[in-house]
């Protein structure tokens, strides 16, 4: 689970220590980071859990009334842009088939109860099937996309019990989610419709440190880890800057620095709205942790941009509009990352995800048109002959 770096997960047998809050906690901690929230089903013997980059707003558990030591553990998670996502972790029966299409029949029931329209939804675990056509796998079918292709191990292997000749496990998304899917990028490698983890096969290895090529042969190792990757959209809808009001949104974001200068990554802020923003107390986040926090009094004005620098040694000397970050870095990577901008109260003004394919050295990554709210990123050098702008327009007139 560390070497794939994921941002949520799904987990099966979640028992742990003690189980108590302590002992979760610390592997949450030391599994992820302890910024993670996490969420584990009560009175379980082999309880489901999810745990998740981004804040669980709510959780819960749906009853399977197949399993008597486990249920179905469903999350509402914020993850970035005005969609929520909806996690369920699943662990249907070994017993038969028909015990399998039973569940799953109890789980669409649930979700149809219970999921805003419009949300997206992920149900993943250990499904226990036997084949891709099992019943089960038609019912799901109903609210997620169960069909091929499917994630597969480096050989091509879509397989994922111990033997590697059962599909035991999935990674289940609706339509609306589906439509966003991107290949898996770990190092130097790319797996177009996902990958089964299975380490003895996974090359090199140190791709996923710091997992050793043994791990999934370790006794009672039953499944592998199956991961899918999204690239969700957090700015579908444009700004409208309504006269005596501000319109506060990400513009231009420098993920890839020149060389191995961090101090030069930067985020650049816009305002194109009619009033003054008050930015005091707002936040930039990868998606680890909070990055920078404006300073009480700080203020954007209308047609106007500031620029959040990964170290002092990159703020141009006497600019007016520039900052460098308050923990002293951004730390965004190169290869996939998500810039959230908060306001004081925690709320997201505005988020951006990229992943390797708009990541050049020293190459900033910007609106598409230039300083238009609600539109798309694409690389500097394709709107101007420039490799970055910040703090002005893509051609450096001021905004």
């Amino acid at each position: 689970m560390q070497g794939v770096r994921p941002d949520i997960v799904l987990l099966q047998e979640l028992n742990y220590g003690d189980n108590g809050a302590d002992a979760l906690r610390t592997f949450v901690n030391d599994t992820f980071d302890s910024t993670f929230s996490y969420y584990r089903e009560a009175g379980a013997q082999i309880p489901n859990g999810i745990v998740s980059r981004y804040p669980i707003l709510e959780a819960g558990e749906w009853e399977d009334s197949e399993a008597p030591n486990r249920d179905f553990a469903w999350a509402r998670i914020d993850i970035p842009g005005p969609i929520d996502l909806w996690a369920v972790s699943v662990h249907f029966l070994t017993a038969s088939s028909s015990r399998r299409q039973a569940e799953a029949r109890q789980l669409v029931e649930r979700i149809r109860e219970s999921l805003p329209e419009g949300d997206y939804l992920v149900i993943g675990g250990d499904f226990n099937t036997d084949t891709r056509t099992e019943p089960c796998i038609s019912t799901l079918s109903e609210v997620v996309v169960t069909s091929s292709p499917y994630p597969a191990d480096r050989n091509g292997d879509s397989d994922t019990n111990a033997g590697r000749s059962k599909p035991y496990d999935w990674v289940l998304v609706d339509a609306d989610l589906d439509a966003h899917e991107t290949a898996v990028m770990i190092g130097e490698s790319s797996f177009a419709n996902g990958l089964v983890a299975d380490t003895r096969v996974y090359t090199p290895i140190a791709e996923i440190s710091p997992a050793l090529a043994t791990d999934s042969g370790a006794d009672q190792m039953q499944h592998m880890g199956v991961v899918r990757d999204f690239l969700i959209p957090v700015d579908a809808s444009p700004v409208d800057p309504t006269p005596g009001t501000a319109a506060v949104f990400l513009n231009e974001i420098l993920a890839n620095e020149p060389g191995s200068d961090t101090a030069s990554e930067f985020v650049e802020i816009v305002n194109l709205g009619s009033s003054a923003a008050s930015l005091g107390g707002w936040t930039l986040s990868d998606r680890v942790s909070v990055r920078h926090t404006f300073a009480a009094g700080t203020t954007l004005a209308p047609d106007a941009a500031i620029v959040v620098y990964g170290g002092a040694t990159a703020v141009p000397p006497g600019a007016s509009g520039a900052v460098a970050a308050s923990t002293g870095r951004l730390e965004l990577t190169n290869t996939d990352d998500t810039v959230t901008l908060k306001d004081a109260s925690g709320a997201t003004v505005d988020a951006m995800t990229y992943d390797a394919t708009l990541s050049t050295d020293g190459v900033s990554i910007n609106r598409d048109p230039d300083a238009t709210p609600g539109q798309p990123f694409a690389l500097h050098t394709a709107l101007a002959a420039s490799a970055s702008s910040p703090g002005t327009r893509v051609d450096g007139s001021p905004f």
